[in-house]
């Protein structure tokens, strides 16, 4: 028995056993030495009855060392489990064996080790990389026994045409293979640093343990050539028997996944996804191929053990009975009102335009057209093999052509996957590798970065491209000739999408991480325009100017003649008072969306405005801002150049879209509310109104630790606490992240936002800012709007945020302001600055410790007005300890 001293793994568990072999690769009457890491003798000892075993099959070149996380947690005796992590023969501490052992030998191999343990159901296999493999091949072989998979960063088909992963390549080469697995330890380096973080040394130092020399290394060298890497290798169809085994299996599936893998990449989780359709998803953005190393995954593992096939958690505290959305049945699909009006009297008017560069119209539908076209390019897309289920990202600025191709996807079925440019290079590779399209319709900008960036996807570009262009990148067919194709054959295809189906994934603006997908079904996105319909009265015929891509393609579905100003959609701050009265002018607008961000350069920039661009922003009848708190004083600004306009700020968010609503009028009652204290609970943070039509707003209270751990919402006045939703057009889940899915509904029939505010007394809501950027400071939780927006009131402030420095429950509040005009370095601000913005923040209730400066906030690219506070937070840290300023 092995009985090394290994980091984080208890030597009660390390045992050894002798096992018969029925493998081929061996002589009758073989029995072979296997070395394990079981807690099962220590359960019993302890006189824990297990609620089941974790058979845990490690890869190539790691060890049973790998579930030790696992090991651990079925130790606890709140949930017992036994875990079993073998070392496969020829790894870890189990015996060499001399012979070459196929994937049909290890998978036999483990059913043999199985039955010597006596192992009965209820089973929940482990695995990753070739040990995902092989415990799959045990699970098909036993299913008496087998209670349900987990799978992490594994594959179990190679495409036909696409090539192995570069590192397996050169890892299989003749010239390199023998040295690089074997000879050295070459492969072993290599695998352990793709941690992420690097491994600790000892935990390294106890990964190479078992293969320190070259003998210990053979296995190593003949997993890398056993894998099967095209049909004619001896081990693919063993392979392909378990990829094909998997289409019939129905018991619950966890999949655990780090993105960051060069081997097994997302292409192997969409495959495995799609055999398993029902597995329970979760990507760990930044982890990688050891993704049991770089995150927990001990404890999502015994969650979903908890409850597997749900997506909520099972919780103590007395819930309330939620309020029930409408169900929305019998709403008509997203594009309806755009059909009637293509069928009706003003089938002839604009539907949809284009704004040139020098204020013009480039190019516009009538809704006649607009119906034909979308109508055409859904047979074309047919006809090219989209269909329903098949994901399409489009990467296609606002305008005519995404209209079309949007409408044309939704009524096929198709997902449309939406990850707009404002993302940035690097956040919008990560959603689009994440969401794994199968089509990607793009400009030439956006499939010359798919070509390098290596996004997935059958390519389709929006106009026709020269022969040698559309080589180079890849491109099977245009836009144009889909729909001239399309034009020939007949009518659109097909029965519409049910009211349930997927119909869109929508990224969030990442401005408090990674952008998340959202998923939203026809009844959803359905529900929501009627929502934005009811709300704010916009109804067929309205003329919307939308300087916010998203809100440009709700436009044909609220039956809105729609413009996109001529500005740059990636930068909303680009908006000139201009281009906005310019597209006003041009289709004589009644609604104008823009983010706050962009009026404050429209405010800036009224200068250029002449007398015809008064005018058309005069007949603008309704504004809407949303993405970020808007000042009253800048909406006071706004209503001179829009006389006309009732100005709104709904609050929302990509997962609820809206919330809340407010105008001008409205918050200025709520701030007089909060000045002459008549209304309790009014004032600290910003007003956003009251819920939406359909929606039900409330809150869970904040804890001392500025956490909001219970699940009985509340509405009094005044207290804190996250907010929480529910309302027919909330999003169905958050694409392959079952963890975040599953705590943003851990309150039943609530969506838990990650927001914090509180209601006053007439039941406004009140945002104080997010949960995650809540300070701790000592006897105190301090939320950061309140006293942000205090500071912002200062003449030479303009953006400003409060982060905290320190230990939880110790924290400084730090402010950092962006000063008017900028200052030239960011760092400590000047005494009197400080003096002033600490006075400010002392009214809304807040002690600020340190004041700093910078040029400019960092803030999200979408919106140009979310503050990065984590990213705030880590830069003051680091100037308060001494550093150098630099730039946060």
């Amino acid at each position: 028995m092995v009985t090394a001293d290994w980091t984080g793994v208890d030597p009660d568990w390390s045992r050894d056993i002798d096992v018969a072999s029925t493998s081929a690769a061996d002589e009758s009457g073989t029995v072979r030495r296997w070395h394990l890491l079981d807690n099962g003798a220590q359960l019993a000892r302890r006189g824990l009855t297990p609620a089941g075993t974790l058979l845990c099959v490690h890869g190539n070149p790691t060890w049973s060392y790998l579930w030790r996380t696992l090991l651990a947690a079925g130790s606890d005796p709140a949930h017992p489990w036994r875990v079993v992590a073998v070392d496969q023969l020829d790894m870890g501490f189990s015996e060499r064996t001399g012979t070459f052992r196929r994937l049909a030998d290890r998978i036999n191999d483990l059913g043999d080790l199985t039955a010597a343990l006596g192992l009965d159901g209820p089973v929940v296999t482990v695995g990753h990389d070739w040990g995902g493999v092989i415990s799959l091949g045990w699970a098909l072989a036993h299913p008496q026994q087998l209670a349900g998979v987990v799978l992490t960063n594994t594959a179990v088909h190679q495409p036909a045409g696409s090539p192995v992963p570069p590192a397996l390549r050169l890892a299989l080469h003749p010239a390199v293979h023998r040295w690089g697995t074997t000879t050295s330890d070459t492969f072993l380096r290599v695998t352990h640093s793709l941690a992420r973080p690097p491994l600790a040394a000892d935990v390294r130092s106890a990964f190479v343990a078992p293969y320190r020399s070259a003998d210990r290394r053979a296995g190593v060298g003949n997993f890398v050539a056993d894998i099967p890497a095209d049909p004619s290798h001896p081990s693919f169809p063993a392979l392909s028997r378990v990829a094909e085994g998997l289409r019939g299996l129905k018991v619950p599936a966890l999949m655990l996944w780090g993105p960051r893998d060069p081997i097994f990449s997302d292409r192997y989780l969409k495959d495995l996804i799609s055999r398993l359709p029902h597995a329970k998803v979760h990507r760990f953005e930044g982890a990688g191929h050891l993704v049991a190393e770089d995150r927990d995954i001990a404890t999502p593992v015994f969650e979903w053990l908890a409850g597997r096939g749900r997506d909520s958690a099972p919780v103590d505290d007395p819930v309330p009975e939620p309020p029930t959305p409408e169900p929305g049945t019998g709403l008509p699909p997203l594009w309806a009102p755009l059909t009637e009006l293509a069928a009706g009297p003003a089938g002839g008017d604009t539907a949809v335009a284009e704004m040139a560069d020098d204020g013009g119209v480039a190019r516009s539908l009538s809704w006649q057209e607009l119906e034909r076209n979308i109508t055409a390019l859904a047979v074309g897309l047919r006809e090219a093999g989209v269909r329903e289920g098949s994901r399409v990202s489009l990467m296609v600025p606002p305008g005519v052509d995404l209209t079309v191709v949007l409408y044309a996807c939704l009524r096929l079925g198709a997902v449309v996957v939406v990850a707009d440019a404002g993302l940035g290079t690097r956040g919008l590779s990560r959603a689009v590798k994440g969401a794994t399209p199968d089509y990607l319709i793009g400009i030439d900008k956006a499939l010359a970065a798919a070509s390098v960036l290596r996004w997935p996807g059958r390519r389709i570009s929006v106009r026709d491209l020269p022969a040698a262009r559309r080589r180079v990148l890849a491109v099977e067919a245009s836009l144009a000739a889909l729909a001239r194709r399309g034009a020939t054959l007949g009518p659109e295809p097909g029965e519409a999408p049910g009211p349930d189906a997927p119909a869109a994934v929508l990224f969030t603006s990442g401005s408090t991480g990674p952008a998340k997908g959202v998923v939203y079904t026809h009844r959803q996105l359905a529900a929501m325009r009627d929502t934005v319909a009811a709300t704010l009265s916009i109804r067929p015929g309205a003329r919307l100017v939308a300087g916010f891509a998203p809100f440009a393609l709700l436009g044909p579905a609220l039956g809105a003649v729609s413009v996109t100003p001529a500005m740059d959609v990636t930068a909303p701050r680009t908006l000139t008072a201009r281009a906005l009265a310019d597209a006003a002018a041009a289709i004589d607008a009644t609604v104008a969306f823009a983010s706050p961000a962009a009026l404050r350069n429209v405010v800036a920039t009224q200068g250029s405005l002449d007398g015809a661009g008064h005018t058309a922003l005069g007949r603008v009848e309704l504004l809407l801002s949303a993405g970020a708190p808007v000042p009253a004083a800048l909406l006071a600004e706004v209503q001179l150049l829009l006389p006309r306009a009732s100005l709104h700020t709904p609050y929302g968010m990509t997962e609820a879209l809206p919330v809340t609503d407010i105008s001008l009028e409205q918050i200025r009652a709520a701030e007089a509310d909060a000045a002459a204290g008549t209304v309790a609970g009014a004032g600290n943070g910003v007003c956003v109104g009251l819920p939406v039509h359909g929606a039900r707003v409330a809150v869970i209270p904040l804890a001392a630790d500025g956490s909001a751990p219970g699940n009985s919402p509340v509405t009094e006045a005044g207290l804190t606490g996250e907010i929480l939703v529910s309302a027919p057009h909330v999003k169905e889940s958050y694409d392959r992240l079952w963890l975040t899915q599953r705590e943003s509904v851990r309150t039943a029939g609530w969506h838990r936002t990650g927001d914090v505010g509180h209601f006053d007394a007439a039941g406004r809501l009140w945002v104080e800012g997010r949960l995650a950027h809540v300070v701790t400071a000592p006897g105190a939780v301090v939320t950061p709007v309140g006293a942000e927006w205090a500071i912002e009131r200062l003449d030479d402030v303009g953006l400003a945020a409060v982060v905290g420095v320190g230990p939880p429950g110790t924290q400084a509040v730090v402010a950092v302001v962006e000063t008017v005009p900028p200052v030239r370095r960011a760092g400590p601000a000047a005494l009197q600055l400080a003096g002033r913005v600490r006075a400010a923040a002392g009214q809304a209730g807040v002690s600020v410790s340190a004041v700093l400066v910078v040029p400019s906030q960092p803030t999200d690219i979408r919106h140009n007005a979310k503050i990065d506070r984590t990213r705030l937070a880590r830069w003051a840290s680091a100037v308060l300890a001494g550093g150098r300023p630099g730039t946060p």
